[in-house]
This record gives C-alpha cells, sequence and structure tokens, in this order.
C-alpha cells in the first residue's frame, strides 16, 4: 500500500516523522453536501527514510501490503463473520430478540481480537513504513 505524504522532520536515527492526509470514504467536496463539517487532522507516523528524504519534501510511502490486509480482515471482517455466526447459532431460541443480541454480543467478541492485536502492534512497531521517492 502507497501513500502520498510530507516529511515534517528527520529524527536522529536517520527515520522521518511524516505527515498523512487521513482516508475517508467522503471526497471532502464539501460545497456539494456539507455533511461533516468538519477539516480533517493529517496522522502522524515514524518511517524508514533510506533515501535521504529532507524535511518539507513530499514523498511517497509504502507499507507491507500482505500486514495491512490481514490488519484490515480482522478489524472488519472477523466482528461481521462473529455477528452472523452468533446470529445463526442462536436460531434454537427462537426468539428473534435473542438471536439479534446473541449476534450483537458475537461481534463485540470480534473486537477484542482487533484490540489486542494493535496493543501489541504499539509495542513492538509490528507495522512499518518505508519513504520509496520523493517528489
Amino acid at each position: 500500500m502507497t501513500q502520498i505524504a510530507t516529511v515534517e522532520k528527520i529524527l536522529r536515527d536517520g527515520r522521518a516523522e511524516i505527515s498523512v492526509a487521513r482516508q475517508s470514504a467522503c471526497a471532502h467536496d464539501c460545497h456539494e453536501c456539507a455533511g461533516c463539517g468538519g477539516t480533517v487532522a493529517p496522522v502522524r507516523a515514524v518511517v524508514d527514510n533510506p533515501i535521504g528524504a529532507l524535511a518539507g519534501q513530499k514523498v511517497v510511502v509504502e507499507s507491507a501490503t500482505r500486514k495491512v490486509f490481514g490488519v484490515i480482515l480482522l478489524v472488519y471482517l472477523l466482528p461481521v463473520v462473529l455477528f452472523f455466526v452468533g446470529y445463526f447459532a442462536a436460531a434454537p431460541l427462537a426468539s428473534e430478540g435473542l438471536r439479534a443480541a446473541a449476534g450483537i454480543l458475537a461481534f463485540f467478541c470480534g473486537i477484542v481480537p482487533a484490540i489486542v492485536y494493535d496493543r501489541r502492534v504499539r509495542r513492538s512497531g509490528g507495522l512499518t513504513f518505508t519513504i520509496i521517492r520523493s517528489f
């Protein structure tokens, strides 16, 4: 996965701090909808800087796509799958309300592994980003 970022500063260890515009489903065509009414704050990250990019430069940042897709599956797909498993597993309960409650409970149980993984990644620095070229 690649994104365009701005190098904010160079750190002592040769890595760089960057800022990336937060991606969203909104096209930020605010004069058309005025739905969100807010501005988007940039995301800051520390990245490897093998090309020696300087502060203020626009750069292309790459992350390991395989790891990113793993996180996407864990965060988005697992809770949804567990919702349906909980809902259909509760079919013998006969009450639609109980089936829905079981599905919702299973959904929230699917969020727990994402929280645990996020904390582990933050401690170990598991997702790394690298500057691959500058503009």
